[in-house]
Parts: structure tokens; C-alpha cells; sequence
């Protein structure tokens, strides 16, 4: 048995590659092997997201506050907002982050393969991040 107390990790920056912003990481879950569960908080400033990309195993979100936008490839944007919970299928591209104009908080759960819970693309065009939402 493990317990984090809260506080005691400190928060990360992400890989600037694959973030358009500010963004924060605040660890929930890291489970060691055979285990392959991985969580974490992210907290994206206003106009804030992550690049397009995909999950081995899929992704859900869980927004906690504020209001977000996500899109998935070939799809439209689409508001998220507290209490909203968002699956996304295993290799499906997509992206997520905040509203132009208002921060946005979610904790993201995954499962890694080998070291890593994402495969990472190419950034959102402000035209596809700014697209009217649905």
C-alpha cells in the first residue's frame, strides 16, 4: 500500500510539443507495473489545449471546473463544462483544453503502454480551436 498525501508531489509543466499555453500537471495516480492505470489533474489557462493525439487504451475526463473545449478529429467542437464526464475511444485523435476566455480543469485518466499513455500529433490550428463550438 501507497498513499500521496495531497500536496506532497509538486506540480509539472508539460512538454511544451505537445501543449498550445499555459498547463499544469498535478499527479493523481502513477501505478507501477503490472499496473498500467495513470491519472492526473490538468489545468489548462484560457485558450490552453493539448495537440491532437490518441490513447492505447482510451481516455476519460473528468472536468472539475471551469469550461473547456475538446474536438476529435473530423468532428466538431464541442463545449465541456464541471460535472461533465468525456470518453474518448482507444485511438481516436483528438484534443482538449479550456475556453478562449475561461480556465478549465479535468482530471484525465489512462492506461500507459510500455512508458507512455499518448501518442502524440501535430498541434490544433487556432482555426480548428476557434471554430464555433456545437
Amino acid at each position: 500500500m501507497k498513499i500521496h498525501r495531497a500536496g506532497s508531489r509538486p506540480s509539472q509543466g508539460p512538454n511544451p510539443d505537445y501543449f498550445t499555453g499555459t498547463v499544469r500537471f498535478d499527479p493523481v495516480i502513477s501505478a507501477e507495473p503490472p499496473a498500467r492505470i495513470n491519472a492526473v489533474t490538468v489545468t489548462f489557462e484560457p485558450g490552453a489545449r493539448t495537440a491532437w493525439h490518441t490513447h492505447p487504451y482510451g481516455q476519460t475526463l473528468i472536468v472539475t471546473s471551469g469550461k473547456g473545449r475538446i474536438g476529435k478529429r473530423g468532428g466538431p467542437v464541442q463545449e465541456i463544462s464541471p460535472g461533465d464526464v468525456v470518453w474518448f475511444e482507444p485511438g481516436e485523435e483528438h484534443w482538449h483544453g479550456a475556453a478562449p476566455d475561461c480556465a478549465m480543469t479535468h482530471i484525465a485518466i489512462q492506461e500507459k503502454e510500455g512508458d507512455s499513455a499518448a501518442d502524440w500529433l501535430e498541434k490544433v490550428a487556432d482555426t480548428d480551436y476557434l471554430a464555433d463550438p456545437s
